[in-house]
């Protein structure tokens, strides 16, 4: 097993033992989620933007002048207010006449109490873009999407990384009701421009797998295959898009990525993302008997076979009980993160009489190690109960 997983290997297994059992809702190939602008405005009492005014550090008080107000309490803070005095020092880097303060507060015992500012350019579209939001924020996510969709390429940074955020936040079968839409051109622009960062290729790479067509899948094995971006973070996005326009081609490709060991783990673990996509949220595209005899041949590398096995697990893939055990004699196991991955799956295939045995046998030599993995698998089910019980939270 490589050093990097020998690394990784207890924070991975910490976060299989944390994951529910059903599939993560998502946007399955964004890298960020989390807070936007919209939603902070939603929380927010008053939100207001402008030119910073004169500063006083010894106070900690800054001279906010307004230019607009996007949201006011009316009683704290006059809707028509031309200057406030936030209870915060701001300092900028640059001239006043450079920066703009969008800030967000709320009312404190009966005053303004100013939590949050972030710095734009004076001609950032900042406002326009939070107004809009503010316009759509009830409307269906995916009308939401196309909105925020607009802003991707931004010149503000700020402003294209929220919109980003948002398709974060959003559930695959939302943005799958939206993405088949979207203009494809506009979108194969942004994976062969070289500026796009890297982290944004997956959602991309996905945009087009539902909105492009089989041709395009020559846009995605161009990008697979470019050294530089098949090491970056959107890989399974790429990957899972190419399967979509080009099934059998993309469906190869995919199997191959997944059995040439001369692929470094993260390639290799961006392709069982992508594998774990097409079971949870594409059924449809690849058989799943496919699917999991895809994840069968990871089983046999050492540095991967405990992903492959807890993934045969959370699906319930007890037929393939006999791949699993068959790692027993092969060189993976003697780590004993692969030996945990075995366990937990032979305590789960209960009707299958190998496993039986296998758990049978492990409780006589190491008792301590099965009834820690049984705990392990009911904390997992009390979390994933809680989850059904709470959906949201």
């Amino acid at each position: 097993m490589s050093l990097f997983r020998l690394c990784l290997a207890p924070l991975v297994l910490a976060a299989l033992i944390a994951l529910p059992a059903a599939p993560v809702r998502a946007c399955p190939f964004c890298t960020m989620q989390g807070q936007t602008m919209l939603g902070e405005t939603g929380q927010a009492t008053i939100v207001l933007y402008g030119k910073l005014g004169q500063a006083w550090e010894a106070k900690d008080e800054t001279e906010l002048l307004v230019e607009s107000p996007i949201k006011v309490d009316g009683k704290v803070v006059a809707r028509d207010a031309k200057k406030v005095i936030l209870n915060r020092y701001f300092y900028p880097t640059e001239g006043p006449e450079k920066v703009r303060l969008l800030v967000f507060g709320e009312v404190f015992q009966g005053k303004a109490d100013y939590y949050r500012g972030k710095a734009f350019r004076a001609d950032s579209k900042v406002v326009e873009y939070i107004q809009g939001a503010l316009k759509v924020k009830d409307k269906k996510v995916p009308d939401r999407l196309r909105y925020f969709f607009a802003y991707l390429d931004d010149a503000d940074v700020e402003i294209s990384n929220d919109a980003y955020t948002e398709f974060g936040n959003a559930d695959y079968s939302d943005f799958k009701q939206m993405a088949n839409e979207l203009p494809a051109d506009r979108v194969r622009k942004w994976l062969r421009d070289p500026d796009t960062p890297t982290f944004r290729l997956g959602l991309y790479a996905s945009m087009l797998g539902h909105c492009g067509k089989e041709a395009d899948a020559a846009v995605l094995k161009e990008l697979l295959d470019d050294p530089d971006k098949r090491s970056g973070s959107g890989v399974d996005g790429a990957l899972a898009a190419f399967v979509l326009l080009k099934k059998s081609a993309g469906w190869e490709y995919l199997k191959e990525s997944l059995k040439n060991e001369k692929n470094d783990f993260l390639y290799r673990f961006a392709a069982l993302r992508a594998v774990r996509f097409l079971y949870n949220e594409r059924p449809d595209v690849v058989a799943k008997k496919a699917l999991l005899d895809g994840v069968c041949v990871l089983l046999d590398q050492e540095d991967i076979a405990d992903l492959g096995i807890e993934d045969l697990r959370k699906w319930q893939a007890w037929d393939r009980a006999d791949k699993v055990l068959a790692v027993v004699n092969k060189e993976p196991y003697k780590h004993s993160i692969v030996k945990r991955a075995i366990l937990r799956f032979c305590l789960q295939a209960k009707d299958n009489k190998a496993a039986q045995q296998y758990v049978a046998e492990r409780r006589k030599a190491d008792p301590e190690a099965v009834a820690d993995a049984e705990e392990l698998l009911q904390l997992e089910k009390a979390t994933e109960t809680k989850d059904k019980t709470n959906p949201g939270k």
